[in-house]
């Protein structure tokens, strides 16, 4: 399936995100052979952290999104912290929220809910996520960008980050 294509049924959804979770997980591989898996970037992450990072988004992404329960509730803190969705502020919260977490702690709980999002995305119509994720809102589109947003496309994303520090 080509990067700029969408996918059209569960098995291409599952290929794309497969496919770019190897990616990620070859890179750490090698972050953590070089000794750089708490080294941090530029901006004061570190693999480990980006690694927490996308484990708290897949969270939201099942959480809020798929099951529709309210973010702040998903998220652990009072409505006010995602009433407006700053993401700097709510990533800066779950990066103090993980920072003394150990590196094989954060890629157990990653891989845990990794499998979570492939079972439950496995189990789903595909046409459920072909559906507006805002019912209110369907100019928003479908559920299935924010599935490819919290998976695939965050994966790549921050693969890209942490393979500078090789």
């Amino acid at each position: 399936m080509a990067e700029d294509t969408k996918p059209e049924t569960t098995d291409d959804l599952l290929e794309a995100i497969t496919a770019e979770w190897q990616r990620l997980m070859q890179a750490v591989a090698k972050l953590e052979a070089a000794g750089k898996i708490e080294t941090p970037d530029a901006g004061g992450w570190s693999p480990k952290d980006n690694l927490a990072h996308l484990a708290e988004w897949l969270k939201i992404l099942m959480g809020y999104h798929i099951d529709k329960r309210p973010s702040h509730e998903v998220m652990g803190v009072a409505p006010e912290v995602t009433k407006d969705w700053d993401f700097d502020a709510m990533n800066m919260l779950l990066f103090e929220r993980n920072r003394g977490r150990t590196p094989s702690d954060v890629k157990v709980e990653l891989q845990r809910v990794y499998d979570e999002i492939t079972g439950r995305l496995r189990s789903m119509p595909f046409s459920d996520l072909m559906k507006p994720r805002h019912a209110d809102r369907p100019e928003d589109g479908p559920l299935l960008n924010w599935v490819l947003s919290d998976t695939s496309e965050h994966f790549a994303e921050h693969r890209e980050t942490i393979e500078k520090l090789l």
